[in-house]
């Protein structure tokens, strides 16, 4: 991935200024099924400082408009039937695999990848180990460069539910990552992320985030200085809404 040490800072002013309230879910409706998602925290340390890479949501979202986010989204079917360059790490599976099925894990897993891919147009890859053999529709763009998804250097660091009175619900599993193991200059995704660029850690409590991206933030630079080694974590942070605030369960 391309360094270039420069300060990080918000390019675009053209947003509307006022960020809308998060919507709640209307009076005597049932409450929506939380649906698979992942996302990856690419961090680096610059200049003795934690950086991670975030992103705006553009203001036409109906999920978090305007928060500055990770890179991530929703799993699509096709994503547990990608072949990767390397597999999860046995640790990393055995966490994911605590709550879901190992198919389900390496869609996780894949759709943490292919997203950063889209919205910021950096892979986490390697060589294609079987080129010329078929690829699902939604990975073909990322199959053309040659590069298959690389699972093995992405830890899994915490999940969350949205809580059941948003009208849109999510079960987002956090990936992290070093930015050392990433290729590819900002720029390239399809825009529905903005303002991307690496923000040091202290800097994000001046961004728009929601709650949890907050409660997520608190674990990073921890984890980014003093990584643990593979196999040493038993259990990831499970951040639990109860009205006011998270509480964490480990799990």
């Amino acid at each position: 991935m391309r360094r270039d040490g420069a300060p990080y800072r918000i390019m675009d002013d053209s947003r509307p200024k006022t960020v809308p309230d998060q919507p709640t879910r209307q009076p005597g409706t049932r409450a929506a099924r939380p649906r698979d998602a992942a996302t990856l925290i690419i961090y680096r340390l610059h200049r003795g400082a934690v950086e991670v890479l975030m992103g705006e949501r553009h203001h036409k979202h109906k999920f978090l408009p305007q928060r500055y986010v990770f890179p991530g989204g929703r799993v699509d079917p096709e994503d547990s039937r990608v072949r990767p360059a390397r597999p999860i790490r046995d640790d990393v599976m055995t966490l994911l695999t605590r709550r879901v099925t190992p198919a389900r894990a390496r869609a996780l897993m894949a759709a943490a990848v292919r997203e950063t891919f889209e919205e910021a147009g950096l892979m986490i890859g390697a060589p294609d180990p079987t080129p010329g053999r078929p690829v699902p529709e939604n990975w073909r763009h990322f199959f053309a460069t040659g590069m298959a998804p690389d699972f093995g250097d992405i830890s899994y660091v915490a999940r969350a539910v949205t809580p059941p009175w948003r009208p849109i619900r999510f079960n987002a599993r956090f990936l992290m990552i070093d930015a050392r193991h990433v290729q590819g200059d900002l720029g390239g995704g399809t825009g529905e992320l903005i303002n991307l660029t690496f923000v040091p850690v202290p800097e994000t409590q001046k961004l728009e985030l929601a709650l949890i991206t907050k409660r997520v933030l608190e674990l990073v630079e921890d984890l980014a200085r003093n990584p643990p080694p593979p196999g040493a974590r038993k259990t990831v942070a499970h951040f639990v809404h109860n009205g006011n605030h998270h509480d964490i369960v480990e799990e």
